[in-house]
């Protein structure tokens, strides 16, 4: 499955939640620096879809705040 994910770094909290216009929002503490905040919104994804780490990857928008994220190892 691929995810739209519209991302948002140094929140207080972290939330990964759906909108009604089908776009995932996530909110991380994590900054946008090294990788953390992408490394961040692995575990946030993989935690909410009962999944391992390594079948969340980043397909594109590494550096953007707009990221395809594909679930599974399909």
């Amino acid at each position: 499955m691929i995810l739209l994910v519209k991302v948002k770094p140094n929140s207080r909290s972290s939330s990964f939640t759906l909108r009604e216009d089908g776009i995932w929002y996530a909110r991380l503490k994590a900054p946008p620096v090294e990788g953390k905040a992408n490394a961040e919104l692995v575990a946030l994804v993989a935690g909410h879809f009962n999944c391992r780490k390594s079948e969340v990857t980043i397909k594109s928008g590494v550096s953007g705040r707009t990221k395809l994220v594909k679930v599974g190892t399909e």
